[in-house]
């Protein structure tokens, strides 16, 4: 299917379009094609995709291998190492149990701890990191329901939960300017107060914070009813843990320091990328983990595959391809269209594109078009920047999508076809959230 969808899209003549961009889009269809069917690995369609790059004469593999290179690869490389580091210390047991503890043994709750401490984080680190940090937390609690096997997919609650994080680590960002990369383009072209921002962002998040729990828990009925022996269960095994012991001491240091120099990145300069792997290196360094553990526990077939993608996404980029279709779509708007509609097909635009290609090199196209549509209209400058901006962190549907959702994926909880599942609806009732806060509460702080 996915050669043959590859064939007609490369047959349909495009005037306008070079062959490099037309080839392109040819394999973009194509990657979708064999991602969502899941016909082989996704690594394996990533590896195709490096191949064949070069092979047509859409890029050289020197410009198509910069996608590993990408600083994104590294985060999600130390993001890894972080949470490996929280598990083997024990310290992810202890805080899930004194967690679950103060909140309650009920899947429901569980879910809305998941969901709702990514978000929290997110507004204010990088979602990759945020996600990581719960991970090997939601691993602890998923046992204790009395799940077994969770990676072979069997089961609701255990899906819920992974997606949870993601899509609350992705919501959580649209709170602040410096939530998500395509807010703080946004920022850049608009020159939005931060407060602005917040003053609508905040709302937006909380609401589609709890749209998430609710939703997840309607597409995946929890099949636990709580923690297998109640309360009881969790005061025994605090008990049980004792006092906290040196190496989780270290490790809770160590992890502090790196939310630190993460929430601080304004005032010393270093970027996210780096403080994940200072954190990854200190870890290593105090003997907290080994190589071995490390090697063993990064998924690195889904680094493989997240390279890919962005390879991908940068060719569309380079060819002028993502740029072709964009103006396309928006010259379907025609005549004076209302600012509702342009918003709409924005926000549509970007959520199709986010899925495959990267939100920072999306928004860099669409938010200074947005900010000239604005001008023209005499619209408040952020009026189409800033729907575009969250629209661009809309990446619920494809593990290509956002790192979170590929590393969700990579747990072996949930398939593309149930990420799709859960994913469409968020997306669809983020867009109609976005619209309604911004045409309602936020815009005498547009600009």
């Amino acid at each position: 299917m996915g050669i043959l969808a590859f064939l007609v899209v490369l047959l349909v003549p495009l005037s306008g379009l070079s062959y490099p961009g037309h080839a392109a889009l040819a394999l973009l269809v194509f990657a979708i094609v064999m991602w969502a069917s899941e016909t082989v690995n996704l690594a394996v369609t990533s590896i195709m995709i490096m191949f064949l790059l070069p092979l047509l004469g859409i890029e050289s593999f020197s410009n198509a291998a910069v996608g590993f290179a990408n600083p994104i690869i590294f985060l999600m490389i130390g993001g890894f190492i972080l949470a490996e580091a929280i598990r083997k210390s024990g310290l992810a047991k202890r805080f899930t149990y004194f967690l679950l503890s103060k909140l309650g043994t009920s899947p429901s709750m569980s879910l809305f701890a998941a969901i709702f401490s990514t978000g929290i984080l997110s507004a204010w680190i990088e979602n990759v990191v945020a996600f990581a940090m719960l991970l090997p937390i939601i691993k602890e609690i998923i046992p204790l329901m009395g799940v077994k096997d969770a990676e072979k997919g069997n089961s609701n609650f255990a899906k819920a939960m992974v997606l949870g994080a993601s899509y609350g680590s992705l919501a959580g960002g649209f709170g602040t300017e410096i939530g998500t990369a395509p807010n703080l383009m946004a920022a850049a072209y608009t020159h939005l107060p931060f407060a602005n921002w917040m003053v609508f962002g905040f709302p937006l998040a909380i609401v589609m914070l709890f749209v998430i729990w609710k939703t997840l828990q309607w597409v995946f009925p929890p099949e636990v009813e709580g923690i297998v022996g109640g309360k009881e269960t969790l005061t025994n095994t605090l008990s049980k843990l004792g006092s906290i012991n040196r190496t989780e001491k270290i490790t809770a240091v160590i992890l502090f320091f790196t939310i630190g120099l993460w929430v601080t990145t304004g005032i010393t300069g270093l970027d996210s990328y780096s403080v994940a792997l200072i954190g990854a290196a200190l870890y290593f360094i105090t003997g907290v983990i080994d190589w071995k553990d490390a090697q063993k526990n990064i998924d690195w077939g889904l680094i493989i595959f997240f390279g890919g993608a962005l390879a991908l996404g940068a060719a569309l980029l380079n060819t002028g391809a993502a740029n072709y279709l964009i103006h396309d779509a928006i010259g379907m708007l025609g005549g004076n269209p209302s600012t509702l509609i342009i918003m709409l097909l924005l926000m549509v635009v970007a959520v199709i594109f986010t899925q495959v290609m990267s939100n920072i090199a999306l928004s860099a196209i669409l938010v200074p078009i947005a900010v000239t549509l604005a001008s023209a209209q005499g619209q408040p400058v952020g009026i189409y920047a800033v729907p575009v901006a969250i629209a661009c962190s809309l990446s619920f549907m494809f593990p290509m999508a956002d790192p979170t959702v590929a590393m969700a994926y990579g747990t072996g909880y949930v398939n593309i076809k149930e990420i799709l599942k859960a994913g469409v609806p968020m997306v669809v009732i983020g867009i109609i959230l976005t619209i309604i806060v911004l045409l309602t509460i936020a815009v005498p702080f547009l600009g």
